[in-house]
């Protein structure tokens, strides 16, 4: 009861937030209403006394809120400013959309995450784990952006092959182009963190024991599945909402009338009816999603949490391999070597006669619509996106890892929901507004959003962690609440949250690059690499490279982030140099560590 009315108290904060959008923009409101209404119409001031009038905006906030407020029990969601027309067909219809196409685009995230998994559960039934691959090779699906798959999935298979539509929403046809650019980048982080689970499940005794008795490797895999997907269940719901109110560019892209273009055009044309009904709908799934994903979790988990008796699951340390640390040194040296050699060259320097040339000695990456230098912009924007994006994900990672920690009286988990459940775009809208498109602008409004996702998978990790027999054994000891956080459950914790967050840096990279991209970063002509794929994509089928520079970067950014996590997340090699396959860590290796409050327990259990 008590997690319900904190997520009822949280939504409620948030839709007052967003309703106070027209106060708190520094733009008129009646002006953008005027230009969403007529575009030619004269902003005369008799013009814009008649729109505050129309609207309750001449009433101020407590006017436009209470009426809304007031008639919202009652199924009315008001009248759209802009149109004229009521809010609830119009929002519903999107919401019919968009659940259509997240159900579609959740499909192929599973289906990919699970195949990105499969390599794992056949070796892990076998215990024959070595090293996982699924981080390396889901890097770079879930580094593209969706709106450059989507662009490329229109251009060849609805363009060029003529298999799908290349706009329009109705029939199954027009379901697949989108689905699949949604899906992929999602599936390619939902398999990252069930594999990256998957080895711990496996090392356990259980399954070297259900190995050694016969029991079939389907079943085992199973087990070890079930065993790993409570730690990483929060993140499945952040996708469901993720994909139905976050795909803005995509839904632009094929002309789908989704909730999150809806929510986009309100926010632009400041139509605050429309917006505060498309966030309450995205709001409310959010709360559901969460609300299912704990049920499903409670199923997974059973009774073993609330009696104390789960296991904690530790990684066994794992090869990464020569070919991985090697790799990773190559493709960083090509990345600060593109990036210092972009740096030594003009981003502003304007060559008119070589518009959309393609590589030369002069113009190695060539030139794009304007004549600029792309390897000069690329270089130049490195900066901006990349060391953005590491700033951001260090501010995510800390507020995540103290959220995710607090107790759960502090209602941080409904918090948490409704954060998530707001698309970074229209996050980045709002902060746009208060504080001026830029770059700061722009970081602040995705970490705004961004640490929700960590601070989900350090509670779910908590919760698991202090369920560990270990800690109840210290603490009937005596040890304090600081000894056992430090000693037996932020080890269990950090770890893997990290990991977590070092996988989300080209995503932070990604969602910058979008609101770049909506020009909502830098203001031109500062490169950034959003900005480059807005600026290029009408020209990507003529001139390819000014589009494949900054989204390369982006997917060698994501392939960088997660061949260090795992050269850096491995210990000594579990196997001899010459042997084929080798066995996981023993249970005396991966066994939970032990301090001195609870060595003596374990010594009488044992005795």
């Amino acid at each position: 009861m008590r997690g319900l009315l904190g997520r009822g108290v949280a939504l409620l904060a948030v839709v007052l937030v967003i309703g106070l959008l027209p106060w708190l923009t520094s733009n008129d409101p009646a002006l953008t209403i005027l230009h969403a209404r007529y575009a030619d119409r004269p902003p005369t001031p008799e013009t814009l006394a008649a729109i505050r009038a129309e609207t309750g905006l001449d009433g101020g906030p407590s006017h436009v809120l209470g009426g809304w407020l007031g008639a919202l029990p009652h199924g009315d969601f008001g009248t759209s400013w802009v149109s004229g027309a009521p809010v609830g067909p119009d929002v519903s219809a999107a919401l019919g959309v968009s659940l259509t196409l997240m159900g579609c685009s959740l499909l192929v995230a599973v289906v990919l995450a699970g195949l990105l998994c499969l390599r794992t559960l056949r070796l892990g039934a076998r215990r024959r784990i070595v090293r996982t691959r699924a981080g390396v090779v889901g890097a770079v699906p879930a580094a593209l952006p969706e709106f450059l798959i989507a662009a490329v999935l229109a251009t060849v298979f609805a363009v060029q092959l003529r298999w799908f539509p290349a706009v329009g929403w109705g029939t199954f046809g027009d379901v697949v182009l989108p689905a699949v650019a949604m899906g992929v980048p999602a599936g390619a982080l939902l398999g990252r963190l069930v594999d990256d689970a998957l080895p711990a499940a496996f090392a356990e005794p259980w399954a070297k024991a259900a190995v050694a008795g016969g029991i079939p490797g389907r079943r085992v895999a199973r087990h070890a599945l079930r065993r790993s997907l409570p730690g990483v269940l929060p993140q499945f719901g952040f996708v469901v909402v993720g994909l139905t109110g976050g795909a803005v560019a995509v839904e632009t892209l094929f002309a789908i009338p989704g909730l999150g273009g809806t929510a986009l055009g309100a926010a632009l044309a400041q139509d605050l009816p429309v917006l505060q009904a498309s966030v309450l709908v995205l709001l409310v799934v959010g709360v559901l999603a969460g609300l299912a994903v704990r049920g499903i979790g409670r199923v997974l988990v059973g009774p073993a949490v609330r009696d104390g008796a789960l296991p904690a699951l530790v990684r066994p340390r794992l090869d990464a391999g020569r070919a991985v640390r090697w790799a990773a040194v190559l493709l960083t040296v090509v990345f600060v070597g593109t990036v210092v050699a972009g740096l030594l060259r003009d981003p502003y320097g304007i060559d008119v006669a070589a518009r959309l040339s393609g590589p030369t000695g002069a113009h190695p990456l060539g030139t794009d619509s304007l004549g600029r230098d792309t390897l000069a912009r690329l270089g130049h924007g490195a900066g901006r996106t990349v060391l953005a994006a590491l700033a951001v994900t260090v501010v995510t990672l800390v507020v995540g890892v103290l959220v995710g920690m607090l107790p759960a009286r502090a209602g941080a988990d409904g918090f948490t929901e409704m954060v998530n459940a707001l698309p970074a775009i229209v996050t980045g809208l709002v902060v746009a507004g208060i504080a001026g498109p830029g770059a700061g602008a722009s970081a602040l409004a995705v970490a705004v959003v961004a640490w929700a996702p960590l601070a989900a998978h350090t509670r779910a990790l908590y919760v698991l962690e202090r369920a560990a027999p270990h800690v109840a054994v210290a603490e009937s000891l005596g040890a304090g609440r600081a000894w056992v956080l430090r000693r037996h459950v932020l080890p269990g914790v950090l770890p893997p949250v990290l990991r977590h967050a070092v996988l989300r840096i080209p995503a932070i990279a990604l969602a910058l690059a979008s609101l770049g991209f909506l020009g909502l970063g830098a203001a031109p002509p500062a490169p950034e690499w959003g900005r480059m794929l807005a600026e290029n994509m009408p020209y990507a089928e003529r001139a390819p490279w000014s589009v494949l520079a900054p989204a390369g970067a982006l997917v060698l950014l994501g392939v960088l982030a997660v061949l260090w996590g795992a050269v850096g997340g491995t210990g000594q090699p579990v196997r001899r140099r010459g042997q084929a396959e080798a066995e996981i860590s023993t249970p005396t290796e991966i066994s939970t560590p032990v301090d001195k409050f609870a060595e003596p327990a374990l010594e009488k259990v044992r005795a």
